[in-house]
Order: C-alpha cells, then sequence, then structure tokens
C-alpha cells in the first residue's frame, strides 16, 4: 500500500469559539460597527484567509468550471421517455419508502389515484408541521394547486396518456427555485413577495413530466450554512432523529424524502447543499456537472459554484430525476454546450474494472464510526468487481478556503440590494458570515479563481488514473440541534468545517458528485459516502450508488409517512 507523504494532506480541524445568544449577538453588532477593524485580523487568520492571501498562485484565474466533452460523448444516444420506464424498474425493492416505480405500478394497476395519494401528501404535510416539534420539511403547500395538478394527472392515467415515468408524483421544490404561484423567498422573509409567474427550468420539466409539484421545501437562510437552520420558518428536523439537524442548505428537501412526504425533492448544491442533507437524511443525493441543469428561475446566490439535481429515495429515483431535469435550455447559456443525457449502463450488478481512488489521510479524517461505516462499503464496492487505487491530492486547505471565498462573496454580492435595508432581517448567523464576506476583495476573489485553476488541473489527473473518487460524504453523522440555537441561531464554525470536509472540491472543480447511504450509527443516524467522478460520468455515479443501496438494508426513520400506502384501500 502506497504512503502518503505527511507534508502532502494539509487539511486541519477547526478551533473556533462556539457562539450562540447574547455573546454571538455582540459579535455580530462589533462586526457591523467600525470595531470590525480590529476583529476581523483574528477572524481571518483563523478560518484561513490570511495564510491563503500568501500563497504563491500562477495559475491563470477560472471563472466557471466548465469541461470538455469527447466526440464519443457527443455521438451518445439520449435517455428516452420510454427508456424512464425501464429505469424505474431497477429500483431496489424497499419495505420503508415508496419509489417511483411503486407509485407508477399503483397507478397503472388502479389500486390508488393521483388524487387520492395528493390527499395523504396534504395531510402529511400539516400534520408534519403540526408535530411536536414540527418537522418543518415544507413551509408553503397550496391545497387548491396540488389538488388541481392531481386531477389533471388522474384524468391522463384514465386516459391511458400518462407523460412519463413520473405521472402523479409527489415531488417537492427548494425554495430556492421558482414555482409558479409561490413566492421565491430563498429562506428569508424579504427576497420576493410576489407569486412566481413561470416555474424554473428544471422544475418546469418535472411538471412537464407529469409530477405533481406539492410545494415549497425549507431551507438554509440564503443557502449560507450547511446545518439546515432557519429561524423564519424554523428548524427543518430529521426523520430519523428529531433532535438532530437535517444539513442543509436542501434541509427541507431532505426531511421531505426521508420522512416519506415524497420520493423527490428539487434542490441545489454550491458547497454540499445536496450531497449533506442526503447523507444526513439517509438518502441519495446527485450533484451534476457544472451548468448540466439550468438555472434559469433559480434565485441568484453563488454563480459559479452552484450545481442543481435532486434528493431521492433511491438511486433509481436520483437517475429519473436527473434524466427529465438536465439537459440545455436556451434561457441559460451557460447550459448549451454539454453532451446528451444518457444512463447508459448505469443498472449494471457490478464495477467490474472500475478504478477507485482513495486518498487514505483524507478518508480518514472523520468521526471513528463514520469511517467504520464507509469503509465497510468501500468492501461491498470491492466485492461489486472496484479496484482500489491509494491515490494523494495536494492544496486541498487551498480549495477549502477558495470555495469558501468564492460562494461567500458571491452570495455577498446577490444580497447587496438587500443588505441595507433588511440586513436586521437576515438570522444572527447569516449576519455575521455576510459581515465576513463583505471584507474579502477583489485580490481574494481574484486569487481564489487561480486556486480553482489549479485544483482543476489536479482533478483532471487525478480522473485519468482512477474512475471514482470515494470519500465519506461528511465527517460525522447528523449533529444535535443545540437548545442555544433555537430562536436565533448560533454560529459553529469548528462544525461546518467538519460537515464540509468533503465537499468543497466538487463545487470549485465543477466535477459531478453523489451522497449514498452507507449505514447507520450504534444511535440509528444514517452515515452517508460521497463518490466523485469525471465531467458528465452522472451514470456511473448512480450505477455505484445502485449498486451500494443494495448492500445495507433500511431503516425505517421515526417520523415516516407513506401517502402511496395510505391511499390504497385495504
Amino acid at each position: 500500500m502506497k504512503k502518503t507523504t505527511p507534508d502532502v494532506y494539509d487539511l486541519q480541524s477547526a478551533q473556533f469559539p462556539y457562539l450562540a445568544g447574547f455573546a454571538l449577538k455582540l459579535l455580530v453588532k462589533a462586526m457591523e460597527s467600525p470595531a470590525k477593524a480590529l476583529l476581523l485580523p483574528k477572524l481571518l487568520r483563523d478560518a484561513g484567509i490570511t495564510q491563503f492571501r500568501e500563497l504563491n498562485i500562477s495559475e491563470v484565474p477560472t471563472f466557471y468550471p466548465f469541461h470538455n466533452i469527447s466526440q464519443e460523448l457527443k455521438e451518445t444516444p439520449p435517455v428516452t421517455l420510454a427508456e424512464l420506464e425501464k429505469v424505474a424498474m431497477c429500483a431496489t425493492p424497499d419495505k420503508v419508502l415508496p419509489s417511483v416505480s411503486d407509485y407508477a405500478k399503483a397507478y397503472r394497476n388502479n389500486s390508488a389515484t393521483p388524487l387520492q395519494v395528493a390527499e395523504q401528501v396534504i395531510k402529511a404535510i400539516e400534520h408534519s408541521n403540526n408535530a411536536a416539534p414540527p418537522l418543518r420539511a415544507i413551509i408553503s403547500s397550496l391545497t387548491d394547486d396540488v389538488m388541481k395538478q392531481a386531477e389533471e394527472s388522474s384524468k391522463r392515467l384514465a386516459n391511458g396518456n400518462p407523460r412519463s415515468v413520473l405521472e402523479g408524483v409527489p415531488v417537492a421544490v427548494k425554495d430556492e427555485m421558482d414555482l409558479q404561484g409561490y413566492p421565491t423567498k430563498a429562506g428569508t422573509i424579504f427576497f420576493s413577495n410576489e407569486p412566481a409567474a413561470a416555474d424554473a427550468t428544471i422544475v418546469a420539466r418535472l411538471r412537464e413530466a407529469g409530477a405533481i409539484l406539492i410545494g415549497k421545501a425549507n431551507m438554509h437562510e440564503i443557502g449560507m450554512g450547511v446545518t439546515g437552520f432557519n429561524k423564519h420558518y424554523g428548524v427543518a428536523r430529521n426523520p430519523y432523529h428529531t433532535a438532530h439537524h437535517t444539513g442543509g442548505s436542501s434541509s427541507g428537501s431532505a426531511a421531505a424524502v426521508a420522512s416519506g412526504i415524497c420520493p423527490i425533492a428539487v434542490s441545489a448544491d454550491g458547497g454540499g447543499s445536496i450531497r449533506i442533507p442526503a447523507a444526513f437524511c439517509g438518502m441519495v443525493g446527485l450533484k451534476a456537472t457544472f451548468a448540466r441543469m439550468s438555472d434559469y428561475g433559480v434565485a441568484p446566490l453563488a454563480w459559479s459554484v452552484a450545481h442543481y439535481g435532486a434528493i431521492a429515495n433511491c438511486a433509481t429515483d436520483a437517475a429519473l430525476a436527473y434524466a427529465i431535469m438536465a439537459g440545455p435550455d436556451a434561457k441559460d447559456p451557460l447550459s448549451m454546450n454539454q453532451p446528451p443525457i444518457e444512463l447508459k449502463d448505469w443498472a449494471k450488478k457490478d464495477l467490474k474494472n472500475i478504478k477507485i481512488g482513495i486518498y487514505r489521510q483524507w478518508f480518514e479524517h472523520a468521526e471513528p464510526e463514520t469511517v467504520e461505516i464507509c469503509e465497510k462499503m468501500l468492501g461491498h464496492l470491492v466485492d461489486a468487481g472496484a479496484i482500489i487505487k491509494e491515490i494523494e491530492i495536494p492544496d486541498l486547505e487551498a480549495a477549502r478556503v477558495a470555495l469558501s471565498v468564492i460562494i461567500s462573496s458571491e452570495m455577498a454580492s446577490s444580497q447587496e440590494k438587500y443588505y441595507n435595508s433588511h440586513r436586521h432581517e437576515y438570522g444572527l448567523e447569516t449576519r455575521l458570515k455576510l459581515a465576513i464576506a463583505r471584507s474579502f476583495t477583489a485580490r481574494d476573489y481574484v486569487q481564489a479563481q487561480r486556486v480553482r485553476t489549479r485544483i482543476i488541473q489536479h482533478f483532471a489527473t487525478l480522473f485519468e488514473q482512477v474512475d471514482l473518487l470515494v470519500t465519506p460524504a461528511t465527517a460525522l453523522a447528523a449533529p444535535a440541534i443545540s437548545p442555544a440555537s433555537l430562536g436565533e441561531g448560533d454560529s459553529d464554525l469548528n462544525l461546518l468545517v467538519e460537515i464540509m470536509r468533503f465537499a468543497s472540491p466538487a463545487n470549485l472543480t465543477g466535477l459531478p458528485a453523489i451522497s449514498i447511504p452507507a449505514g447507520y450509527t450504534k444511535n440509528g443516524l444514517p452515515v452517508g459516502m460521497q463518490v466523485m467522478s469525471g465531467a458528465w460520468q452522472e451514470a456511473l455515479l448512480l450505477r455505484t450508488g445502485l449498486i451500494a443501496e443494495r448492500c445495507i438494508e433500511k431503516q425505517r426513520p421515526a417520523i415516516c409517512y407513506s401517502p402511496l400506502d395510505a391511499a390504497i384501500p385495504k
């Protein structure tokens, strides 16, 4: 086994004070006043920004992580709607949560209708939000609209004209994307008060496929956090243990899927925001290649690192959502240069001759129980034919800071028109992060984009040697919700670093990544494994997820609804 040299691996666990309540309010007030000049040097040094500024980086900056398309990919036949019916049949049998194929079978054998399911979904949303504590997965649902969609879907099925295998399947939409009839708040109370006139492109494609769009899913305020806390709409609770976080920022998306309210939820990922909540809630979360999915109709929060995808009950449902949502969109010029959407070989039952890269020091930089569970899953992938190759990746600390600078700077810029008039309406955590981000300079931003160029090259070289890169999805299972955070929130930068340890490179490089369930802790909390690949290789990631989920038995969450089962007469 190849030993890594100590000087190559440079990621460290952070040492920041935990702040909540009066102490956090005091710091935020100071950071929004002239006293900021006294506090900032230490904050930047502790966060690694000072050292980052001193790095000697000669590369030309990369402002968008676009990827080349091989001739082979250009000529690959795209997946068709008819083929999606076959894809749905690949779903791993699940005794806990119904998959898209379960809905499709029930509708086609007339044991349930979308109208009956919609009624049960509405009941589940109401019950979950009135529970003690409330789940707060779905923060807005228009009953009349949901029932109208369900009625139209039921008619299409009765007439033998389903639009796709997603006909009548309930789908939630993160509050970052436009959903016709709902304001897009992005987790705030002021972002927009006007109902969207049309769907975001990725949402519209699901509607066109016959999905029933059940409402807006909760999210961490403006996506600027990874626990899922939101002071305005309530903290989203983990269905496996309601005293624990869901992860963020796609908190409500993960909670809605994990609790069975719906099998798919539209999500976004600027720094792990699909993969982290999917991992914490035991679901599958796919972040597609940069610009694989249109950003038309999505709140502009972080342009150059934002990716889109879905959190789903299983790999098959993730594959269906991906195939329908992805593809070029003339309304988003960045999305136009991409190969056809395909799922070639995605359902193969082995990983024969697939090389998996493992950076041992990185892989093991997590809680021992998390490492143990992911090691066991890695063994299952080897049993399926994969070949392990020990590798090294330099500059991971630079990548971490670069992603932090880019996403924070872009988010601060996106909030500029709201900042002065609505600053005091943000949660304290968001205000603190915005205050720090507003101290970054143009030189910091360009330095981060130059680091991006270097990291892209590191990963391009890596994926010439291996097909996949595997790590834990997060360095720990879902953390407990601190009682001190309820109300105004908290600032726990140590926890943020642990949660995001494995997420940054995929956003920085624009490469696709997936979080797949790997197992459960002794306390019954899910643990996720992250798999990265080269650009446009989503099918291989989904194939890995399909194989992996067949190796573990899904545990039933403490909060579990089954709209389909409830709709089927016993």
